[in-house]
This record gives C-alpha cells, sequence and structure tokens, in this order.
C-alpha cells in the first residue's frame, strides 16, 4: 500500500551530525538537490539531500499526479462526457413530457407530497 507521507531531508541530518549546535539557519536549495547550512562563525557547509541517486522515494502526493496526470485527465474527460450526456437525455426527455400544462400540473401533485 502507498502511504503519501513528506520526504525526509537526508541533508538536514548530515549537517546536524557534522556540526551540530553550531548551525545558525539551513535553507533547501532545491535547484541542486542540497541543503546549506549558515554556521556560528560565518561560514558555510551544505549537504546533499539523496544517499543515493537509484535510491527510490516515497511517493508524495506531488509525485503521484505529475506521474498519473494523463490517467486523471481522461478520467476527468469521460466524465465530463457522460455528465454531459445525462444532461441532454435528462432535457430530451423533459422535453418530450408533453404540454406546459400537464407538467406543471404533475410538479404541483408532486410536490404536495413532499411536505
Amino acid at each position: 500500500m502507498i502511504s503519501l507521507q513528506r520526504r525526509q531531508l537526508v541533508g538536514h541530518d548530515i549537517l546536524l551530525a557534522r556540526h551540530g549546535n553550531h548551525i545558525c539557519s539551513m535553507r533547501v536549495d532545491r535547484g541542486n538537490g542540497r541543503v546549506v547550512a549558515l554556521l556560528d562563525d560565518g561560514s558555510v557547509d551544505s549537504a546533499p539531500n539523496l544517499i543515493s541517486p537509484e535510491l527510490r522515494l516515497p511517493e508524495t502526493i506531488r509525485s503521484v499526479l505529475l506521474e498519473d496526470r494523463k490517467f486523471f485527465g481522461a478520467v476527468a474527460g469521460v466524465s465530463v462526457v457522460l455528465g454531459g450526456l445525462f444532461f441532454a437525455a435528462y432535457a430530451g426527455l423533459a422535453g418530450s413530457m408533453g404540454s406546459d400544462a400537464e407538467v406543471a400540473e404533475l410538479m404541483v401533485a408532486f410536490s404536495a407530497y413532499t411536505y
């Protein structure tokens, strides 16, 4: 079973192990796939977010949507088409029910039983 969870950043753990309490702040450099830390003495250190490039990370909502966007698009398209067909069938059925007086009488009679 796929559990959708936030991916843990390995770089944070690596930097904490290297420098401990000497870290002032950390930021994620997503473009380079690294975590960058500013240290007490003003120096900067960074660590990669991946242990290995072949490592398969847990699925997130974003990764599932990106991988399956064609499927979700097809499901949405089919839903819109089916909704349009149902609406057209309903409109055709309502138009073929007869005169407006009969439909109005039927609606009034039906509404009396709903209360």
